[in-house]
């Protein structure tokens, strides 16, 4: 026979009472936060997986972070670069017009102070700024203004060589800035003549590259290097050429006549006035690099200074418009260049932005799957469980109430 005490029908029927209002709390917990897993005990295997979920999401979310920075940095380098173009082409433009050989001085000095204008405005793009305020072509070194003009008012570049990079998912990683130094500064410069340093006679002048293949095959697949040319004191004399080793270069035609023009691997040249056998030594100026600032400089300068008066000033414009076309148009390019490196990026961000956003979406679907709660399950188990706690109150306060004397 089984003993029942009082004591145990008072604890039995509290601890069911506990058990049913916490079934009822949890319910009510639910609904209130809308999720199905509030704490671990509710669901260990859900609750494991959410928990991964939701730290696939964090790498997610940092890394959306870091494809919008890349797509702005992108995009406002890639507006930059644009209107460097323009600012170039306009510059172009004015270039052709000084080269009218109709016009007064004075008209060249009108293109010259708008030139000075466009050079201004081609520094202010260059040294364009980010949200963070950092110069965006300076490298690595942000804080520093990326050209700066000199003591002789020359634009110089002040940052370095680096370029930034951003990971914008598990490893994958996108240049988000370029320097100013590959973008302005080392620009292919047009072939040009030089005279010795304290000539005896003669200029050189009329210098461009009529065959660049020819150019390239004088250098055996080598990069081109500078041209040196001598007139000699054989009769008639010729005009000699030489590699930067000292190898000779054939020279058509051989023979030297002032003003008339030759061509040697590939450039064609004329030198002037020279005394043949006077030992003087002209210099083909090969595969050099031209700041578009120091291009726009040197223009400014010719524009205010140059005589034409006399031939010798004629020449020494024509080759000045001359080769400060050939600069711009280098200039051009290699911003153009650029801009289509650029455009590669800014597709990579864009296609990575993309994935990014599918997987979140992927993924939240998943963790809603688990984590949230149904509501219409839930406030009918919510219902049913008010009553059978109900029901049970109302029960155990009937049985709480009985004792032996009733039986008496």
């Amino acid at each position: 026979m089984i003993r029942i005490s009082s004591q145990q029908i008072f604890s039995g029927g509290i601890n069911r009472l506990q058990e049913l209002n916490s079934s009822l709390n949890n319910t009510q917990q639910q609904i209130s936060t809308g999720k199905r897993v509030n704490k671990p005990s509710d669901d260990p295997v859900a609750a494991a997986r959410i928990l991964k979920l939701d730290q696939e999401l964090a790498r997610v979310e940092t890394y959306q972070r870091n494809v919008d920075l890349a797509d702005n940095r992108l995009n406002q380098e890639e507006s930059a670069l644009e209107s460097s173009v323009d600012i170039i082409q306009r510059v172009r433009e004015l270039t052709v017009q000084a080269g009218n050989g109709s016009l007064a001085p004075n008209d060249r000095r009108s293109i010259a102070s708008e030139l000075k204008e466009r050079l201004g405005q081609l520094a202010n793009v260059a040294n364009t700024r980010d949200a963070s305020g950092e110069y965006i072509f300076s490298g690595f070194q942000g804080s520093v203004q990326a050209f700066q003009q000199d003591a002789t008012g020359s634009w110089q570049y002040q940052g370095d060589e680096g370029q930034r990079v951003l990971e914008i998912d598990d490893g994958v990683t996108v240049p988000i800035s370029d320097h100013g130094k590959g973008i302005f500064v080392n620009v292919p410069a047009a072939v040009t003549g030089s005279v010795p340093s304290s000539p005896t006679s003669g200029s050189i002048s009329g210098v461009r590259v009529v065959n660049e293949a020819a150019l390239n095959a004088a250098y055996s697949g080598g990069f081109p290097d500078d041209i040196t040319l001598q007139v000699d004191n054989s009769v008639p004399p010729n005009v000699l050429a030489f590699d930067s080793s000292g190898a000779p270069l054939p020279v058509d035609p051989p023979q030297y006549q002032s003003g008339e023009t030759f061509v040697v691997a590939g450039v064609e040249a004329s030198i002037t006035d020279a005394v043949p056998g006077a030992g003087d030594v002209y210099t083909l100026n090969i595969n050099e690099k031209q700041s578009v600032f120091g291009t726009i400089e040197n223009l400014i300068a010719g524009l205010e200074s140059i005589d034409k008066t006399n031939s010798l000033g004629n020449a020494e414009f024509d080759d000045l418009i001359a080769n400060s076309l050939i600069n711009l148009d280098n200039a051009q390019e290699s911003i153009i260049l650029k801009q289509t490196e650029l455009g590669g990026r800014m597709n990579a961000v864009e296609s990575t932005k993309t994935f990014l956003e599918d997987s979140s979406v992927y993924t939240n679907e998943i963790r809603s799957e688990l984590q949230d709660v149904d509501y219409a399950e839930a406030i009918s188990n919510l219902s049913f469980q008010s009553f059978v706690l109900q029901a049970a109150q109302q029960s155990f306060a009937q049985v709480s109430q009985l004792s032996l004397f009733d039986r008496l």
